[in-house]
């Protein structure tokens, strides 16, 4: 029996050295070479479960042996901050749709082409997700994967029919035609406001790659005035083969291992576009001479790259009002949080909510702020 105890004894602290050290690794990723070492920013989509098991195994050896805790507690402190970006230990309130006139409202959400590709099967989700953003009276909107065209006659999704539906003053649209949609219908991103929009701009980071664009326009409250972001960053692009292989995965064949092989090249390739991005969209957010708020799709998760290099100085909602995990991809993984709003340190947060709506593959996200410039 002593010898039994003191094996189960030994792989249990096998898998906390090795659970601590890959919650580490996946915490401080972003620090990391990703040309040299790309495979250990893959370590961030497990960070939750790498912390999960962290804690339990902290517990266990609270009833087996408490001095072999450290190892967990030593590991925990080191990831305090990075924890906070993963999980927050609160309970997120209702939402108050009441709002204060010094209230920003902002909303982020990808909208997956506003159900382009379902619509004869779901014709009322359009105007479901039309009526619920009119609903949250947010003052600005940025949508990723926007599709909408010009000619009426021909088009599912017009940019008049939005303007006439949604309640907003002005907007921008912006889309890179080498990647419309179909003939007819456009994608890109848009940011709508119920402020003056005064002055608009794109940014391409490589013109030959899908997602290479972001948007900002500089918007007047009152006697203020905000730089608004709207970025997509590069996505994975699985196909639906992927998706079924991810649900299913298998270690058997070869056919398992080139679908396995594939994937880690997609991610691999979709890494290495949003580590250039990022850094595109960090230099432009540094040239901003006003107080920034930006919003999008990052299709990463936080402790990555990309997250670490766009927010950095800036506030994350999420961070301060946020709960539990706050996933906001709808699909794959219900722990990928991939949806963000930033904000200038000068803005307070007062409220955030993740609204669970399945009429896309994302979750739509808003955000109530105060301007004070006195922080």
């Amino acid at each position: 029996m002593s010898r039994l105890k003191k094996f189960t004894k030994g792989i249990l602290l096998l898998l906390n050295i090795v659970f601590a050290l890959a919650l580490l690794a996946s915490c401080y990723a972003s620090k990391i070479s990703h040309q040299e070492f790309w495979f250990i920013a893959v370590l961030t989509l497990f960070s939750i479960f790498f912390l999960v098991a962290v804690v339990m195994l902290m517990l266990i050896w609270l009833f087996v042996k408490p001095r072999f805790m450290l190892i967990s507690i030593l590991t925990l402190v080191l990831c305090r901050n990075a924890i906070g970006h993963i999980f927050q230990f609160r309970i997120n309130n209702d939402f108050n749709y009441k709002k204060s006139a010094r209230t920003i409202r902002i909303m982020s959400w990808n909208v997956e082409h506003f159900n382009m590709l379902q619509y004869k099967k779901y014709p009322e989700r359009k105007k479901q997700m039309i009526e619920f953003i009119n609903e949250t009276s947010s003052d600005i909107a940025c949508f990723q994967e926007m599709v909408a065209g010009d000619d009426k006659s021909k088009c599912i999704n017009t940019s008049g029919e939005f303007k006439k539906k949604l309640s907003f003053r002005d907007s921008y649209y912006v889309y890179d035609t080498a990647f419309d949609f179909d003939r007819y219908h456009h994608f890109g991103i848009i940011i709508y406001s119920k402020y003056p929009i005064i002055n608009k701009q794109t940014v391409v980071s490589d013109p030959t790659e899908y997602n290479s664009i972001f948007q900002y326009v500089d918007v007047v409250k009152n006697n203020d005035t905000f730089r608004v972001f709207n970025i997509h960053l590069q996505s994975l692009r699985f196909t639906p083969d992927n998706r079924k292989y991810i649900d299913n995965p298998g270690i058997t064949g070869e056919s398992d291992f080139a679908a396995t092989k594939n994937i880690l090249i997609k991610y691999k390739t979709g890494m290495e576009k949003r580590h250039r991005q990022s850094d595109v969209i960090k230099k432009t957010i540094a040239e901003s001479p006003y107080p920034i708020i930006l919003c999008g799709d990052f299709n990463d998760v936080p402790n990555s790259y990309a997250y670490n290099t766009i927010g950095e100085n800036l506030n994350n909602a999420f961070n301060i009002l946020g709960s539990g995990i706050g996933n906001t991809y709808n699909g794959l993984s219900p722990t990928l949080r991939i949806d963000n709003i930033f904000t200038d340190m000068r803005f307070e947060v007062n409220q955030y909510k993740r609204f669970l709506k399945n009429w896309s593959d994302h979750f739509p996200i808003v955000a109530d702020i105060i301007y004070n410039k006195t922080n």
